[in-house]
């Protein structure tokens, strides 16, 4: 019999101003910096002005490197731009998986149909650390239709679950990752239980986007709230007793050293520094929003 996973830390997700936009924040923070490969996880919502331009709205240019920046929309639709052409619009139920790589700018604004019909955008942004060896690959930009990604079903047929990335039974997700990653994103349409198999060695994290589920040897989990996981124990029980929705975030750590500085995650201080000089030299390419 397999063990449950326990719970090590819970991080109630709290407000931070991110360039004058408010998002809420689960991680880092000041205790937990990352849980190796992850580094960073935002759960946005944000309003638009109704008789404003989308292309003026949201999230204007600015650029990344050396990691993986993923946008899970929950609400609306996420119009994405790159410097390397790509120009597609996400809806509620899809991802946006952008490996930055060498570097890349991009923009992630709403859709002007959603500005138009007064629609918000919710959406969860997590970031992704890239091995040393890929951090200076080209970027890449990968985008799944909602009825293109697998997905199985608990035993009471209540919770649906997703697979984004990596496998899971005979589930095959279809996102091509930089390590190895399992990332699953769960829907509960009322009370409903499902017991998860999570890969052994991995490290593992539990976000609630909605609503409250209980975790089995833990207890209740409330929204807006990211469980870190022990290692030890490989499946995870999880019962709702209602409407919920969350993100389980598993993957094998890296075990290298991380140097952040803002949009760029590097190996070291010296690569930092060639980043900023590459951004500011427009060897990251040029992003013009038409």
């Amino acid at each position: 019999m397999k063990a449950n996973k326990k719970v090590k830390t819970l991080i109630p997700a709290f407000q931070i101003d991110m360039g004058g936009i408010p998002i809420k924040q689960a991680l880092p923070t000041t205790k937990v910096d990352q849980v190796d490969p992850f580094l960073l996880v935002h759960h946005g919502k944000l309003k638009y002005r109704k008789h404003g331009k989308a292309i003026h709205q949201g999230i204007g240019p600015h650029p990344h490197r050396g990691f993986s920046p993923v946008t899970f929309i929950i609400n609306g639709e996420i119009h994405h731009r790159d410097s390397r052409g790509n120009n597609q619009i996400a809806k509620k139920g899809e991802v946006q998986w952008m490996h930055a790589g060498s570097g890349i700018i991009h923009s992630e604004r709403p859709s002007q149909a959603l500005v138009d019909q007064n629609e918000y955008n919710e959406f969860i942004q997590l970031w992704i650390n890239s091995p040393a060896l890929k951090k200076m690959q080209q970027p890449n930009y990968q985008y799944i239709p909602e009825n293109e990604i697998p997905k199985f079903f608990s035993e009471d047929k209540q919770i649906v679950s997703k697979v984004v990335a990596g496998s899971y039974g005979d589930q095959n997700g279809k996102i091509r990752t930089e390590s190895e990653l399992l990332i699953l994103w769960s829907i509960a349409k009322g009370p409903g239980m499902e017991t998860f198999s999570l890969p052994h060695g991995y490290n593992a994290m539990l976000y609630t986007v909605h609503g409250e589920l209980n975790i089995k040897g833990y207890g209740k989990m409330e929204k807006e709230c990211l469980a870190i996981f022990e290692n030890d124990g490989e499946q995870l029980s999880i019962t709702t007793s209602g409407k919920a929705e969350f993100l389980i975030l598993c993957g094998l750590p890296l075990n290298e050293k991380v140097v952040q500085q803002g949009p760029f995650v590097m190996n070291s201080e010296t690569q930092i520094l060639e980043a900023m000089r590459d951004y500011q030299m427009g060897k990251m390419g040029v992003l013009i929003e038409d």
